[in-house]
Order: structure tokens, then sequence, then C-alpha cells
């Protein structure tokens, strides 16, 4: 099949963009929507692909994905009707480290959320809320690390979806309770830096419900050819606004019922 001048340009545009954000190393860059327009969202998700295949090539594993844009306050701003998502790797959850690595992050900001693991793939089927319900396995207390190669977070749709979905770490929490044991729309968060409360919300601030935010991403990732699996984490989406996290900062989310998750961030950009 001969490929179009506008397939051509286009292509062109989308390794322009994947090139300027992966070389967004030591600091952050200019947007993408320059190359890649405002509205464009499948090309922004191609870039986005292009920068997951790379990093899968460079051994890179994917354990699950992040929703955003589930705040119809965000939408607004932004101008999109929708959510977006990034893709999560093996290395992104710090779960496990005494603090977060502050040089691994250019601007961060942190969101308390609520984290599902998939018992069953969500591939066939409606993919509504009462599959993608029996589909999760269990769910805790979340914090994602949001951030964005685009300097001072300038970003329209096209920037954050190409940017993978404005992803940087996350960690979780201790407890993990299945869906007989809570209702996650129910849920009430308080988000603390240091011993100051920064934000709070609910799960009902979560398009509703974040099992609606996860019956979204399930028919989307399937649209894009890439289906959720049983095992992969989703991070569902912001339970209130996210605060910025320079280092030393110490953030703590209180989710009732699935408890405490805390992160310390390293001084020294270490």
């Amino acid at each position: 099949m001969t490929t179009t001048t506008s397939e051509a340009l286009s292509n062109s545009s989308i390794v322009a963009a994947a090139d300027r954000l992966a070389s967004a190393t030591a600091g952050p860059c200019a947007p993408v929507r320059d190359l890649l327009g405002v509205t464009d969202i499948d090309a922004a998700y191609a870039v986005q692909q292009r920068l997951t295949d790379l990093r899968v090539g460079a051994g890179g594993t994917i354990t699950g994905r992040k929703i955003g844009l589930t705040s119809p306050a965000v939408q607004q701003q932004l101008g999109v009707d929708q959510p977006d998502f990034g893709v999560l790797f093996a290395d992104m959850d710090v779960t496990g480290l005494p603090e977060v690595p502050s040089g691994r992050l250019l601007q961060p900001k942190a969101e308390a959320e609520i984290a599902f693991e998939l018992g069953a793939d969500l591939v066939d089927g409606d993919l509504g809320l009462a599959q993608v319900r029996a589909a999760v396995a269990r769910a805790a207390a979340a914090l994602e690390i949001v951030d964005s190669r685009i300097a001072d977070w300038d970003i329209t749709i096209t920037d954050t979806v190409a940017d993978n979905g404005s992803s940087g770490l996350y960690v979780l929490g201790e407890s993990w309770l299945t869906l007989d044991e809570f209702e996650p729309r129910e849920v009430s968060m308080h988000l603390f830096s240091g011993e100051e409360l920064v934000s709070e919300g609910t799960g009902a601030a979560c398009l509703g419900d974040p099992l609606q935010a996860l019956a979204w991403l399930a028919r989307t990732a399937r649209d894009y050819g890439h289906p959720l699996r049983a095992g992969q984490v989703i991070l569902s989406g912001a339970l209130g606004p996210m605060v910025p996290t320079p280092p030393g900062t110490v953030i703590r989310a209180e989710l009732s019922t699935l408890g405490t998750v805390t992160a310390t961030f390293s001084k020294d950009n270490a």
C-alpha cells in the first residue's frame, strides 16, 4: 500500500514528538502539540505507543495502566470530554523503597487513588460495570506520582497523552480488600503534605465511580489493541486535586476502609 503525503507527514510528526519526549531526561521539553495539533488524540496515543514499544524493547515490563482526566473540572480545563490513560511499568512501582527517588522526577505531583488488581482478562464482552467489577481481584489505596516532561505543565490533551498520561511513579498501600468488603464510589480521601491537609475528595469524584473509570479504560484499551489482562494493576484516577511534591516532601493519603499510604521524597534528588 502506498503511503500518502498526509500519512507520511503524520508518521514523521509522531516520530519527532516521541524523540522530543524521549530526550527530556535532564529537564522538561517544549510541548508536542506543535507537531500533533491539539485535537488528534489518536496521533498522541501513537506517540505513547512508540515510546512504550521502545521501553519494552529496552527490557521494560508492563504491569498495568493509569487513568487520568477523571475529574470533570480538569476535562473542561483541557477541552476534552473523556479520560485518558498511560502505561505502568514495573520500575515505576516504588512501593518497596524507603524513599521515592526525587532524582527520577522532573516536576512531580501526587494524587490519591484506588488501585485495582485484575483477576481476569478484560478482552471480550460489553466490558460494562458488572463485568469489570467481577474482574477485580482486590483493591488498595495508592499514590500516583504524576510527572510531566512538558515544561511548566503547559499541556493540552495531546501533550499529556503522548507523554504517557503524565505518568511518573506510584506507591501502593499495604491493605488490600475485595469489592465484597468495600464500595469504591463511597471511599473518602484525605491527603496530607506533612501534617497539613492539602487535598480531599471521594470515590464519586472519579467519573462518579472508579469502577466506571475502569470500564472506560477496558473498552478504550481494547479499541487501541492492547486489552487489560489478569494480574495487571490499574490506577483508577484521582479522588481529589493533585499537589506538588518537591524533594523532602512527606505525603500521606488516608482512604476510608482502604487505610493509609505514605511516600517520602528523597531530599537530595538522588
